[in-house]
């Protein structure tokens, strides 16, 4: 297959959709993981509260979470029958962000929570000395270990862009709503079109090392202290 002809092929199929959707989807499920897993990192490593070993333990074995039972289950939750199935989210872009957010979200929250332990137990001690909460201590010390914290959700982004289980049940592979990039590749292999698959997911692996990098370069000129 010609270069022409491989462009032909994803023009007829909306390869920009696909890609839109794809990017969408993503960084919407990172940045819902963020949002949730950096607080809660953060507070497992400065708050010394019961079972806080267990759940330590509980989020690092998440870490390996199966992505056809996060689907499985969100399938069951979210099916017509199930407890969320009145929001009608199955089948929906909204549903492969949760199914990705879910993934990531231990990821970010172990990362995240090594990274703030280690700063708790180099500075913990001076910000309490200088009348810092414990509370009030966990911006400083996530500022003190941005760069990791910038890993974390690099990490969290690159468990979601390459996602393909948990979308797949729940989002449908549905053209022009919810096909991504790495379902199309599911759906292109199991026709046979070996080389319009290979031709994607050289596409994909571009698409997220550019976002990596982008994300990286603006760490680093937006915030100018590493």
């Amino acid at each position: 297959m010609s270069v022409s002809d491989f462009w032909a092929i994803f023009d007829a199929e909306g390869l920009g959709r696909i890609i839109a959707l794809s990017l969408s989807v993503s960084l919407s499920a990172t940045a819902l993981a963020t949002l949730f897993g950096t607080p809660f990192g953060a507070a497992l490593a400065v708050y010394a509260v019961p079972g806080r070993r267990i759940l330590v333990i509980a989020v690092n074995a998440l870490l390996g979470l199966p992505p056809v039972v996060v689907g499985l289950a969100l399938y069951l939750i979210l099916s017509r029958s199930g407890s969320l199935g009145v929001l009608g989210l199955l089948f929906t872009p909204g549903a492969m962000v949760l199914a990705q957010a879910l993934l990531a979200l231990p990821i970010v929250t172990a990362l995240v929570h090594d990274a703030t332990a280690d700063s708790w137990a180099e500075y913990g001690a001076a910000l309490q000395v200088d009348g810092a909460t414990r509370l009030q201590s966990i911006p400083h010390l996530l500022a003190i270990a941005r760069t990791r914290l910038v890993t974390a959700v690099l990490a969290g982004f690159g468990r979601t862009i390459s996602e393909v289980g948990a979308i797949l049940i729940v989002g449908g592979n549905i053209a022009g709503y919810t096909r991504t990039m790495t379902t199309a590749i599911v759906l292109e292999t199991s026709k046979g079109n070996l080389s319009l698959a290979l031709g994607l997911g050289f596409v994909l692996i571009g698409i997220s090392i550019a976002v990596s990098t982008t994300i990286f370069a603006l760490s680093i000129k937006g915030g100018r202290w590493w």
